[in-house]
């Protein structure tokens, strides 16, 4: 790729200069990268929010794209730093279970424990991995160099489980897995699922109080201050309020239940 693109996901937020270091990094190895912020508003330390959003966003770059994502609670720990090799993309990041939701969604080739010094900065802090270590192996790897010289091919490597929704007493039960910018809350449940568990007869969604007949076409179809359900951009069952935060309105937190029941 001629001008290759990064993409950095962090949990770092925008206060601190430490998304400007690791951009600072990478341009400083190969300034003809593309850097491209996912977010870096990652709840602090949710491993789980930023696999999450990953894997929410990541296919929709050109292939070869090189992610590089670090919320890394155990930075300084044994822990590895990993590069996985996909058909179509690279990840980059902390072995800690944070793009196991988008590799289930690719065809993995190889993985990577992270162990060239030569490729690092040559002070590498023991709470800066994101700036002295994974920043300047996505730089160089940007340069088309062979995955396999930034370390040993391993065969085993952390996950995290990603909340299933489960059938019981002919309910489909879910959970708030994700609360975006407006307050929507993202649910486990995806269309495909609902579509199973409803075969095409009506239902209704309650979380706590709030129940919600079917589905709306989308938010603008909602009334005020009302609660709506609908299916969000990434496929999942979504509860909105029209112009409003319904996470606020409603006093609901990530791990609250979302019952679907015929």
């Amino acid at each position: 790729m001629r001008n290759p693109i990064i993409t950095l996901l962090t949990d770092f937020g925008l206060r601190d200069p430490y998304v400007a270091s690791m951009k600072g990094v990478i341009l400083s190895i190969n300034p003809q990268c593309i850097l491209v912020d996912i977010t870096h508003q990652v709840s602090p330390y949710d491993i789980k929010e930023g696999a999450f959003i990953l894997a929410q966003a990541y296919s929709t770059f050109p292939k070869g794209t090189i992610h590089l994502s670090v919320v890394d609670p155990g930075v300084g720990s044994p822990r590895k730093p990993i590069l996985f090799v996909t058909k179509n993309y690279f990840f980059i990041g902390p072995d800690n279970g944070l793009f196991a939701f988008a590799l289930k969604r690719e065809k993995l080739k190889k993985v990577i424990a992270l162990g060239k010094m030569a490729f690092f900065l040559p002070e590498v802090s023991p709470t800066f991995h994101g700036r002295d270590l994974f920043a300047p192996v996505a730089a160089h790897l940007s340069f088309g160099i062979a995955p396999e010289s930034f370390g040993r091919v391993i065969k085993s490597w952390n996950e995290i489980s990603f909340p299933e929704p489960v059938l019981r007493q002919e309910k489909l039960i879910g959970e708030v897995v994700h609360i975006d910018t407006f307050g929507n809350l993202v649910c486990n449940i995806d269309y495909k699922s609902l579509l199973q568990f409803s075969k095409g007869r009506p239902f209704v969604i309650k979380i706590g109080k709030r129940t919600m007949r079917g589905l709306k076409q989308g938010y603008w179809k909602g009334r005020k201050n009302e609660p709506m359900a609908l299916i969000g951009s990434g496929g999942f069952l979504e509860i909105s309020v029209r112009e409003r935060n319904a996470q606020k309105l409603f006093d609901v937190k990530k791990g609250d239940k979302i019952t679907v029941s015929l």
